[in-house]
């Protein structure tokens, strides 16, 4: 279908909405609208405002639901009971102190919280697409950040670093692929042995190599890209500048990377063969593909997109290495590439909604006192959210999770 084809039928499906389907879609956004009006740059503070949008999408919603449209409905209530709460509570937080949180540089960080998160989504995506479960996201992001610290400190370059990193976390998926695919392993289970096995190696080879730590001053970081130019933009040039003008090279590439993958997975050969695989795989090995190939090519490729993630970590972000430094974003990850329906486009969506959730607890800690563990449960909450189904079921490829016997 061509993109053409694709705007004229997203364009039709809109205009076939009937009346409760649009009362419940206005109601959701009036909710959301409830809340965002309290905040910068509006910052209403005028409590009417939130009560009456929260109002209105509880009208929408009860108008939803006397049409039979339960689902919109019942989001539309939350929406709108939420969104008005929300709305009225912030009233209570000083000007000043919205103005600290909600910034420019609030949508920078939340850009490079989701940039490790997105890489290793899109090598999740690569693996469960092809019928592999990969839960050993953990483990390759966290071998490439190792790698690319020791790449970097012994070259001097980080190129070399980068390059190590994705060389080591494709042998990590690949030791995940010969244990599911050849040996028929549960993926679970191999998953889990790949992340404890890569927690060990790293700490064991910290502890050895830099026995006093890392001299941050020999690490090659990976270079930010200036763009100038946005300030001379009228209107928003300081905005946007304030936001992608002095980000890592490494969130640039992560950008291409979310693109490359939809392109790949829907545009080319490849992707249907590695869809085929992970839908019918008989049906895939009757045609001529090899089911075995292509799931080694994926879960490897995988290790390597995860371990990219794990290198901007060490030397794109922090500049250095510690033990566990993932600190559970491989689990991230994957749960985006449930939230995302296994599609690049929605998962990158949901690992900018993590992101975020991780960028906003830094000033909520220190402007409102709000614990920073009590914020970054939001991912995994939400995670709870998509796999019950409330925002609609997640149906994963029908043969992800099962070995493939060659007959």
């Amino acid at each position: 279908m061509t993109a053409n084809a694709r705007a004229a039928s997203l364009r039709e499906s809109w205009r076939t909405l009937d009346a409760g389907q649009w009362a419940g879609v206005v109601g959701v956004g009036l909710g959301a609208l409830a809340f965002l009006v309290t905040l910068p740059p509006i910052t209403s503070r005028n409590i009417a405002v939130p009560l009456a949008l929260g109002f209105m999408a509880l009208m929408l919603a009860l108008g939803a639901l006397a049409r039979g449209e339960r689902k919109l409905g019942a989001w539309a209530i939350v929406a709108g009971i939420l969104g008005a709460g929300a709305g009225i509570w912030i009233q209570g937080v000083e000007r000043e102190t919205l103005e600290s949180i909600f910034t420019a540089g609030l949508l920078a960080a939340t850009l490079r919280f989701a940039t490790p998160l997105a890489f290793a989504a899109m090598g999740g995506i690569f693996s469960e697409r092809s019928g592999v479960v990969n839960i050993g996201l953990e483990g390759m992001m966290l071998t490439g950040a190792f790698f690319a610290v020791l790449g970097s400190i012994w070259s001097g370059s980080w190129v070399v670093g980068i390059a190590m990193a994705m060389l080591f976390g494709g042998l990590v998926g690949l030791v995940h692929a010969f244990f599911c695919i050849h040996l028929r392993a549960d993926q679970i289970v191999s998953g889990f042995a790949v992340n404890l096995l890569a927690l060990g190696v790293t700490g064991f080879l910290y502890t050895e190599i830099y026995p006093e730590g890392i001299d941050r001053d020999k690490v090659s970081n990976v270079p930010e890209v200036s763009l100038g130019f946005l300030t001379s933009i009228p209107l928003v040039g300081d905005f946007l500048d304030d936001v992608f003008g002095g980000l890592s090279l490494l969130v640039w590439l992560m950008f291409a990377v979310v693109v490359l993958t939809h392109i790949v997975l829907f545009k080319t050969p490849i992707g249907l063969r590695i869809r085929a695989v992970g839908e019918h795989p008989r049906a895939a090995d009757t045609v001529g593909i090899s089911v075995y190939g292509v799931r080694y090519a994926a879960v490897v490729t995988s290790g390597v997109l995860a371990a990219l993630g794990g290198a901007f970590l060490s030397i794109g972000f922090v500049g250095s290495f510690a033990e566990n430094m993932t600190s559970g974003r491989g689990y991230i990850a994957l749960a985006a590439v449930i939230f995302g329906k296994w599609r690049p486009g929605w998962a990158f969506a949901a690992t900018l909604l993590f992101g975020f959730g991780f960028a906003l607890a830094i000033p909520l800690q220190r402007e409102a006192g709000i614990s920073e563990n009590l914020i970054s449960t939001v991912p995994y909450v939400l995670t709870l959210i998509a796999v019950a189904g409330l925002i609609g079921r997640s149906i994963p490829p029908a043969a992800v999770g099962r070995p493939y016997i060659k007959q």
